[in-house]
């Protein structure tokens, strides 16, 4: 019962601080990368070679599959990649991502590699508080309780040799036929799936194999069903998520599924064979019984098993994006304006990525009411433009909260200074964008008095005020890459609005010269016009608010 207990413990204990450091390393590597990986991802493109190689660099940049596809999922429901180019990123990563496995396989000495990184990572995470060198320590000190992890493993699962029954339960699955080569998988594959990390699972039966308690066989038709269990972080990041999401999550899970089916019956008779005749020394046990050079060929069958996969997949990408689509339809229900927030999401850069898109929307609804304010000062269809109006700016209303809120949750002081800075940015325009609505909403409701008045403006009036209005709509064009990092080059817009200060100062110098004088000029309308060009004036700052860097 002891011993039992001290595997369970060990074992279970080493596997903790496996996927711990794991999430460390990722975490790191995000934070230090910071708007490189978004510039990565973002470089995809129709160009099938340039997806691959981007989904490669990837994961091996987070050295983690799994977020990766996560990633994706906001990409694609964000609308900033297509489902066929997901596609492609995709086959690249499940690639990258046996590059943790080649790591294990030659790591020297786990226990000492391991203590002298987490040494190495707390020299450099806790002495800055801030800074690329600290996301970087935070990286070391991950792949440091990676190697911890393994080494605990390794001791736990050791013991399990001298115990007959233990030995003779890891026997029985025995990779020898076809059936029982898929009955591995199905096991590795709902292991994978519960602890969430593919790299995981296979070092476990890495271990398992090194200590000789399961067969060379055994450990590679673990790696099929392990491949298909690590689809399952990105169903967990779909659920509640748009139908994009969904259909990333399915493309990454029936992409492993056919590459399973496809070359689990080669195991036995083309990729053991293969391996066993590469590296015959890797399966010659020594006296006590270990393969310690085991590690080597299910590394190579991983990585093989990869790219041939992606060698099938690649050339029908596009197919198999239409087919995902026909399989998870689009529903038919308009799709809401906050529908690219994915309250799943836990990486600040894809936080940012889908926020941005709501940014972009903020910036076109201001847009589309100001066109319709100049409609109803126009006169022409005058109560529903202004009720257009009313009904955007209660919509921007909820945008802005939620997307502060969005924000707000996935802020850490681990990110890179580039991501907070983004996060800064997006809040800040969130605010801006939002008063800039509530100020078209003012003009609105100014113009509303006025005709109440019985001030329709007219004439000069008329031409002074779509004046003023037509060089806001200038002020408030927006490029996204404006809108992301500010205007370059802003003295052409500070020249318009200084000229647009001037025109409304002297608008409101003629009305407020009309008063006593001018026997039609009541103070209610004077008052609701002087309201309709401070509103101008206060736009006109929030315009240049947005475009300031």
């Amino acid at each position: 019962m002891d011993q039992m207990f001290n595997i369970v413990v060990t074992l279970c204990g080493g596997l903790g601080l496996f996927l711990l450091g794991m999430r460390h390393l990722s975490d790191g590597l995000q934070s230090a990368s910071g708007e490189r990986i978004r510039r990565i991802i973002g470089f995809t493109t129709t160009n099938r070679p340039a997806g691959v190689v981007t989904g490669i660099v990837s994961a091996i940049v987070v050295q983690s599959s799994s977020v990766v596809s996560v990633m994706l999922v906001g990409f694609v429901t964000a609308g900033l990649m297509s489902l066929a180019q997901a596609v492609n990123v995709l086959v690249g990563a499940n690639i990258g991502t046996t590059a943790t496995v080649w790591l294990m396989a030659f790591a020297p000495s786990p226990e000492i590699l391991g203590l002298a990184l987490a040494v190495i990572g707390s020299l450099t995470y806790f002495p800055f508080r801030r800074g690329r060198i600290r996301h970087v320590g935070l990286a070391l000190i991950g792949l440091g309780l990676v190697f911890l992890g393994m080494a605990f493993m390794k001791q736990g699962v050791a013991p399990i040799r001298e115990s007959p029954e233990l030995s003779a339960a890891l026997g029985s699955l025995a990779a020898t036929s076809l059936a029982s080569a898929a009955a591995v998988a199905f096991v590795s594959m709902v292991f994978t799936a519960v602890i969430q990390s593919s790299a995981a699972a296979i070092v476990i039966f890495m271990t398992f194999a090194t200590e000789g308690l399961i067969t060379g066989e055994t450990a590679i038709a673990a790696l099929f069903g392990a491949n298909i269990g690590t689809t399952a972080t990105a169903w967990l990041a779909s659920i509640g998520a748009p139908v994009g999401a969904k259909r990333t999550a399915l493309a990454n899970t029936l992409m492993n599924i056919i590459g399973s089916i496809l070359f689990l019956p080669l195991v036995l008779t083309v990729f053991a064979p293969l391996v066993r005749s590469v590296f015959p020394s890797a399966f010659t046990p020594t006296p006590e019984g270990l393969f310690p050079r085991i590690m080597l060929p299910i590394a190579v069958v991983d990585t093989l098993f990869s790219f041939l996969r992606g060698v099938v997949i690649l050339p029908f990408a596009r197919p198999f994006a239409r087919l995902i689509e026909r399989i998870i339809p689009e529903k038919a229900e308009e799709k809401p304006h906050l529908s690219v927030l994915d309250p799943n999401v836990t990486s600040p850069i894809i936080a940012c990525e889908q926020a941005f898109v709501e940014i972009e929307f903020m910036a076109e609804s201001v847009l589309d009411m100001l066109a319709h304010a100049r409609l109803a000062i126009a006169g022409k269809d005058v109560e529903e433009s202004e009720r257009h109006v009313c009904r955007r700016e209660d919509v921007l209303d909820n945008v802005q909260r939620e997307v502060t809120v969005f924000i707000g949750r996935v802020m850490s002081p681990r990110i890179s200074s580039a991501t907070a800075r983004l996060e800064q940015r997006i809040l800040r325009l969130a605010d801006v964008l939002e008063s800039a609505s509530d100020e078209i909403r003012n003009v609105v409701k100014a113009l509303r008095r006025l005709r109440e008045a019985g001030k329709v403006p007219q004439g000069g009036d008329l031409a002074t005020i779509l004046d003023i209005h037509d060089r806001i709509e200038s002020l408030a064009q927006f490029t996204p890459e404006e809108l992301r990092t500010g205007v370059a080059n802003a003295s052409e817009r500070h020249e318009i609005s200084e000229e647009v200060k001037e025109r409304v100062l002297e608008a409101r110098r003629v009305q407020i010269l009309r008063v006593g004088v001018d026997s039609g000029a009541g103070t209610a309308g004077v008052l609701a016009e002087l309201d309709l060009l401070n509103a101008y004036n206060r736009l006109r700052g929030f315009c240049l608010a947005i475009g300031a860097d």
